[in-house]
């Protein structure tokens, strides 16, 4: 069994209590943070161009900052997939438990998608499509996201761009949205591959809006995003000379698993109308809250947004439907120009005619959805997430979960030596070393060293921690 370092009688402050009073590319490319050597020079994480040269003669600036990319990457998830855990054939191999991935549902989801309505082929899903998507699937997820996000009224298939997941969309949006060097704001910690998201094709920059574990002032919550954060990043960024032209909001949030209240979203939405930013949500973990009392409310379901020209929301099935692989994105936006001028970069990001039709299929079948797949995902997911944090409670490991998403924020400050960014990777190369892949806090720009995120949404016997891969 994988012990962790001894703790250390210096234990920082974690402003969260006691675990039980609040519990409290490769894979999505977040390893490379922490799987850095610790003198190796790395870009600024809000200006990935700055003070960066390539070492190859045969690529542009651009090509040496994407090549730099995926070389960080190498130790965590290279490794990992040079020994990656299978109970048959290599049952001593690295668990991941880094990559937030639903790996409860195959059987469901291999049952439907296998079932004759998905096979389907005729000449107008060979052909090029509308590059916003066909309009069959534009149609079918107008339906769903109304329904799902409880829109007040029906949303419009003519506001529905479809392209190959998330990352495209951010990529998109960014290049769409802003000049070169210009910036997003973005709450921090956060999934920190959205840096590369908008940093690769537009150059854009991130602001970050740190966030502290201490709860302070008017805070009710550990990393609560309150509107005075906003104004002090946004203030900051002007007297630097930074052009902030919108806000990444992430609901539910990763890593954190927090909710916004309506309360709350309306509060950032009114922020960003009153300084004209753009607002970019990331819905993708929408169907993904199993706590039933935790709330969850949609930007879409909102009366009356501040600003609907200005405001662009995103959902994917690569979360709540366990299809990473699969490449499924779409956005709503009410803003015409934005629509098009994302649907013309479809045509580099876009679906095959036939996984559109396997989509739209998938969507339409509400009794199968409701009935069959959310009762008995939701009930995997909190299965797996109490077998989780009933061992972190065990260890006496505090941590933060807020019952949405796969993962939970696990504070292990404790057992760093020093509150270092260095303590923090050794920490992680060894639980690499004892075959177990995490995501270090460096990796999502946490300010505060010690901070992992855990994902928990896989079977059992690769969470358990005394199981063969001795994790």
């Amino acid at each position: 069994m994988f012990t962790l370092p001894q703790e250390e009688s210096r234990a920082p402050a974690t402003g969260l209590g006691s675990a039980s009073t609040r519990d409290s590319n490769y894979g999505d490319g977040l390893e490379r943070e922490c799987s850095r050597k610790p003198d190796q020079k790395l870009p600024d994480p809000c200006d990935p161009t700055a003070m960066f040269s390539s070492n190859s003669s045969y690529l542009s600036s651009r090509g040496g900052i994407i090549k730099w990319f995926w070389d960080s990457a190498e130790e965590g998830y290279r490794t990992y997939h040079m020994d990656e855990y299978d109970e048959d054939k290599n049952p001593s191999g690295i668990i991941n438990l880094g990559t937030s991935e639903n790996k409860l549902c195959f059987d469901l989801l291999s049952r439907r998608l296998s079932q004759s309505d998905m096979l389907r082929v005729e000449p107008s899903l060979l052909q090029y499509p509308d590059w916003r998507g066909h309009l069959f699937l534009r149609e079918e997820v107008a339906r769903f996201l109304s329904f799902y996000c409880k829109s007040p009224v029906p949303l419009k298939p003519e506001n529905v761009v479809v392209l190959n997941g998330c990352a495209s969309l951010f990529s998109a949006l960014a290049t769409v949205l802003c000049e070169v060097g210009e910036a997003f704001l973005i709450p921090a910690p956060y999934y920190g591959a959205i840096t590369q998201h908008v940093c690769l094709y537009g150059n854009v920059r991130l602001v970050c809006v740190h966030l502290d574990s201490e709860v302070t002032g008017l805070d009710t919550r550990p990393f609560q995003l309150t509107v005075e954060k906003l104004e002090m990043a946004l203030q900051r960024a002007h007297s630097e000379g930074v052009k902030v032209k919108g806000l990444i909001l992430i609901n539910p949030h990763n890593p954190l698993g927090d909710i916004y209240s309506p309360g709350e979203l309306r509060d950032y939405l009114e922020f960003a109308k009153r300084h004209e930013l753009h607002v970019m949500v990331d819905e993708v973990y929408m169907l993904s809250v199993f706590e039933k009392s935790a709330a969850y409310c949609s930007v879409l379901s909102l009366e009356g947004l501040p600003d609907p020209q200005r405001t662009h929301v995103m959902w994917a099935t690569s979360k709540d439907f366990g299809m990473s692989g699969l490449r499924f994105g779409t956005l709503y936006t009410e803003n015409r120009d934005v629509a098009t001028a994302v649907a013309s970069l479809c045509r580099y990001h876009g679906l095959s005619g036939l996984v559109q039709y396997q989509m739209a299929q998938l969507l339409q079948d509400r009794d199968w959805i409701n009935q069959v797949y959310l009762p008995e995902n939701h009930a995997r997911l909190k299965a797996a997430h109490t077998y989780v944090t009933g061992e972190l409670r065990a260890l006496g490991i505090p941590f933060l979960s807020g019952g949405a998403g796969f993962f939970i924020w696990v504070d292990l400050r404790k057992y760093l030596p020093e509150a270092t960014f260095k303590e923090e990777m050794l920490l992680w190369r060894c639980f690499l070393d004892n075959k177990v892949l995490l995501s270090c806090g460096k990796t999502f720009e946490c300010k505060e060293p010690g901070w992992f995120r855990l994902v928990f949404s896989d079977k059992a016997h690769r969470l358990c921690l005394e199981g063969p891969a001795g994790a």
